[in-house]
């Protein structure tokens, strides 16, 4: 399919050119983190580093910081390179 037109990028590819930088991942649900992106595998499960986790609750958004995260690649709703959620400190 790419080999057609170099222009075009599946997606597997994107996420590949992305490992090492920054990624901004939304769940499905109310989580979003941001991380350096370490790897994935098929099923987009994914390893980052220096993560920064935002939960929305009713209380408000919650921020936690993270070594390292695994994540299964079925709660994965979106996949932001190089993003970041707005107003993130």
């Amino acid at each position: 399919m790419s080999q057609n037109n170099p222009s075009q990028l599946l997606p597997s590819e994107l996420i590949d050119r992305c490992i090492g930088s920054k990624i901004w991942v939304i769940m499905k649900g109310d989580k979003e983190l941001v991380g350096t992106l370490c790897g994935f595998d098929v099923y987009v499960n994914m390893v980052l580093e220096d993560v920064t986790e935002y939960e929305y609750t009713a209380e408000g958004r919650r921020i936690t910081k993270l070594d390292q995260i695994l994540l299964n690649g079925n709660n994965i709703a979106i996949l932001v390179p190089g993003g970041s959620p707005p107003d993130a400190a």
